[in-house]
């Protein structure tokens, strides 16, 4: 049955238990001359809302015994709602009893790296690259049964919603991403960006050193506190909004994860051999062909492209959101109902 909310505070049930940005987009992005649709006159929630997941499921899936928080009847159709950096399920805690309470089953994992999610075996190697977070999210699908849903996200999560969509479009019914195509290469990312646009990528270079691993390593919260600030420069988030989600990172194989996934990137670390196909798959730039919703916030201080840099990347029913209102990169947390309608909209392409 599907999910009452209660207005005053709302919870549903669960279980036991990332312009200037080819470096982000592997410089493989490209223009188009579709244009973005004019800005959504959705309304948007203001002030914070402390919702909460009751409890929390776990199930083993490929390498990971995978965290998770589940809304909506177990029959309805499954959307899979994917975090970023630094960020957790909790950016979706407002979306997922709006879906559930139109009848869908919606699954919201903890990343490799955060929350409740930990690898089965010490020798597993604390591999962030892109395609083996993408994986993963297939092996929680397999492990569930489910055979195909909407899948949705941003920061990370776009871009692994992204590579699910390119690699394994059979798995995917549609597909919501926030700052559009997410897609990049090692290759791609050895070509120097302008001064400003590396600016913007500060964190990267600096988790590039010994000392940037031991800086993030010492200071998890007040570092993730100044990206969501930089990132979403108009969302008056609260600390216990904030405490809420930076728990996830005390995870043990945070740091590793997230230091591992900034150095591939631009190419200082290797991947694992398992998923060198894929990378070479993705390398190309590969054109998504399920039915896609884009969206932008129109205050997002981290890097991101314009909507007609990637427009042409989508060759299936294709339209693009910029939600206005200052919303900010965390934009499923900041503007919940409009992110919940484009999942609503993309299921009736």
């Amino acid at each position: 049955m599907s999910e009452q909310i209660n207005h005053h505070r709302r919870s549903f049930f669960g279980v036991a238990a990332l312009t200037v940005a080819a470096l982000e987009f592997g410089g493989s992005v490209v223009a188009s001359a579709q244009q973005a649709s004019p800005k959504s006159t959705l309304p948007v929630p203001k002030g914070p809302q402390h919702i909460e997941f009751d409890k929390l499921k776990q199930v083993k899936a490929g390498v990971l015994e995978i965290g998770y928080a589940e809304a909506g009847p177990a029959d309805g159709p499954v959307v899979l709602l994917v975090h970023g950096w630094p960020y957790d399920i909790y950016s979706f805690v407002e979306v997922a009893p709006r879906l559930a309470a139109e009848g869908y089953r919606v699954i919201i994992p903890y990343l490799r790296g955060y929350g409740t999610t930990r690898f089965l075996s010490v020798k597993t190697k604390r591999n962030g690259q892109q395609a083996a977070i993408a994986a993963d999210m297939i092996a929680l699908m397999d492990a569930l049964k489910i055979e195909k849903a909407i899948v949705a996200g941003f920061d990370w999560g776009g871009r692994t919603v992204n590579i699910m969509a390119a690699l394994w479009p059979e798995r995917c019914k549609a597909m919501v991403s926030v700052s559009g195509y997410l897609i990049g290469s090692q290759k791609a990312n050895e070509n120097p960006l302008p001064p400003k646009a590396e600016l913007s990528w500060w964190y990267q270079f600096y988790f590039a050193t010994e000392r940037g691993r031991r800086g993030y390593d010492a200071n998890r919260r007040e570092f993730s506190k100044l990206i969501w600030h930089t990132a979403s420069p108009s969302w008056n988030f609260d600390d216990e909004t904030f405490n809420r989600s930076a728990d996830a990172f005390d995870n043990p194989d945070h740091v590793a994860v997230v230091i591992h996934n900034y150095r591939w990137r631009l190419g200082l670390v290797k991947g694992e051999a398992k998923y060198d196909a894929y990378e070479t798959a993705l390398a190309q730039g590969p054109v998504i062909s399920v039915p896609t919703i884009t969206m932008e916030g129109d205050a997002n201080g981290a890097p991101h492209p314009e909507p007609s840099a990637y427009a042409g990347k989508f060759s299936g029913r294709y339209e693009h959101r910029t939600i206005g209102g200052g919303v900010g990169h965390n934009l499923p947390q900041e503007a919940p109902e409009a992110f919940a309608k484009a999942i609503l909209d993309v299921d009736r392409f």
